[in-house]
């Protein structure tokens, strides 16, 4: 009976367009994790782990955290579906409040759009990264077509990496990787990947 409720749960988030969304992402993540064997990774603002639960093989661990209850228990659902034995999740905001966490690599996928203030979000996320650990963002480009008042408009390339400079990484790359219709907003947009080291 259970299950039943948290199919039908992730079926409402796990849309068609969402799965093919994070099937390209995943692509573009994988070989950053090549030689992660020994490593953990965070996926924060996780959501049903539709990209994160892709990496189970090439890492130690994995903990996804996301501020909705209800995305982490569907989450929580997918791991024993599947027997994952490496992966926790985890109900917090770190807006709000940051755990005493660690981890090697830090992911963000179409999280930052969604965060009012990015350098105190990239800021604590700076923390919990190991020495040497890795930040990997994915987002939108800066789109002009796009006026919301809770969500960024995308990010310029320049602005983002001078914003991780500022709270202490030590270099950034960062490319656009992907052109789509109607994929942000209602409207067409492109991805980039940036990642980070500290």
């Amino acid at each position: 009976m259970e299950t039943d409720v948290f199919e039908q749960m992730a079926k409402r988030y796990d849309s068609e367009d969402r799965i093919e969304l994070a099937k390209i992402i995943v692509e573009e993540i994988r070989p950053l994790l090549r030689d992660s064997k020994s490593k953990s990774l965070l996926d924060y603002g996780s959501g049903t782990g539709l990209i994160s639960l892709e990496f189970t093989d090439l890492v130690d661990s994995v903990l996804l955290v996301d501020s909705s209850k209800q995305m982490v228990e569907v989450a929580k659902a997918k791991i024993a579906q599947k027997g994952i034995t490496n992966t926790k999740v985890l109900h917090t905001d770190f807006t709000q409040e940051t755990p005493k966490l660690k981890a090697d690599i830090v992911l963000l996928s179409l999280v930052l759009l969604h965060v009012p203030d990015t350098k105190k979000i990239v800021q604590e996320l700076f923390n919990i990264l190991n020495k040497d650990g890795m930040l990997v963002i994915i987002d939108f480009d800066k789109n002009d077509k796009i006026n919301h008042p809770t969500v960024h408009n995308g990010f310029s390339h320049e602005e983002l990496k001078a914003r991780l400079s500022e709270v202490g990484f030590k270099s950034s790359e960062i490319k656009t990787f992907y052109y789509g219709k109607n994929i942000f907003m209602k409207q067409d947009a492109s991805m980039f990947i940036l990642n980070s080291t500290k």
